[in-house]
């Protein structure tokens, strides 16, 4: 029985059973003796018992009374913010159980509160980041307005920083798109709509997309790989986050340099990778570059907002797969994409 696993109650069902069989034991020696003795002592010895049980039962429930004056003492000390306070539970027995899912509980609403921290002291940080990343283009987009005020009759000059402000607001586009799909992807409401597609096909098309940037920037860009693999994938995003480690590239890359995406299938693995020639990326930024906003010391890009790489992974590991990043000073940088190919056995 289950109340009997407590050793107190253990304990007085004993005592009590004890003391029923040493009265019952007694009642018969006193009938058997018979006479007037029997009249006179066996209320006495009814008494007796009686008292004897309701000490035993008061000092039980005395006890009981103790211990949960204390479980409560320790519930208003943790309500009182002492978040370390804790039931003592090393007993056995029901009541011991109820303690110890109590203290469970604490421990799963002090969970609940470092992650809500963490997540208020994220949003905190997350918005100054996008406040400070804004503040940029949104500076030279009122300086080159200022400009424009002052020389509207200037075709040069209109034209000169008519195109800056564009290229201003492009980074705003491109900053604002890049959030709304990581903060969609972080709350699990951006639906991939997966169907079989060529990845040859796709890979194509990411190449024809920056090939004009390549040859711009006097950049070979190439992209080769197997004609034959079929994969499950939502080719919009998957795209996008393929074009965003292309553009990754090229924004680290040189005149001369080259830019290579290559693609094959092994085992149940389609594995992607961009590989440039770059600049590479020092090994104190290695661990963080798929972090939001991680700016690195060394870079000197001035134009990134620290959002593509992380935007990246997250389509990545929203269609099951892996990405991952070697690099080496003055040799280059690769990115490593796993996705692995639904097999059925």
């Amino acid at each position: 029985m289950k109340t009997l696993a407590d050793r107190h109650i253990k304990r007085l069902f004993c005592l009590v059973l004890t003391l029923t069989v040493g009265f019952t034991l007694l009642s018969a020696v006193l009938l058997a003796a018979g006479g007037e003795r029997t009249a006179r002592y066996l209320p006495v010895a009814f008494a007796g018992m009686g008292l004897l049980v309701l000490t035993v039962m008061y000092r039980y429930f005395q006890k009981q009374h103790q211990t949960m004056a204390r479980a409560i003492e320790q519930l208003h000390v943790f309500l009182a913010g002492n978040t370390t306070a804790r039931i003592e539970c090393d007993d056995e027995g029901e009541l011991n159980r109820l303690f110890h899912e109590v203290n469970s509980l604490a421990a799963i609403l002090n969970a609940h509160a470092e992650n809500k921290g963490r997540a208020k002291q994220s949003m905190k940080e997350t918005l100054s980041d996008i406040s400070h990343q804004l503040k940029t283009p949104l500076a030279a987009l009122n300086i080159y307005n200022g400009i424009l005020q002052q020389q509207p009759a200037d075709p040069d000059t209109v034209r000169e920083f008519t195109t800056l402000s564009e290229q201003e607001l492009d980074r705003i586009q491109t900053l604002v798109h890049n959030l709304l799909t990581i903060t969609k992807l972080d709350a699990g409401t951006l639906v991939l709509d997966k169907s079989e597609h060529n990845l040859s096909d796709l890979m194509t098309e990411v190449g024809r997309r920056f090939a004009v940037q390549a040859q711009q920037q006097d950049i070979l860009l190439s992209c080769s790989g197997e004609d034959d693999i079929s994969l499950s994938c939502d080719a919009h995003w998957l795209s996008e986050a393929i074009g965003n480690l292309v553009k990754n590239a090229l924004d680290h890359t040189k005149a001369g340099d080259t830019v290579t995406v290559t693609w094959r299938t092994f085992a149940s693995i389609v594995q992607i990778t961009v590989r440039d020639s770059g600049s590479g990326i020092h090994p104190e930024d290695l661990p963080h570059i798929f972090k939001r906003f991680y700016r690195s010391r060394f870079s000197k890009d001035t134009q990134g907002v620290g959002l593509g790489l992380p935007l990246a992974k997250a389509i990545i590991e929203a269609h099951g797969g892996t990405i991952e990043a070697d690099s080496a000073l003055g040799c280059g940088t690769v990115f490593t994409i796993n996705l692995l190919i639904p097999t059925t056995l």
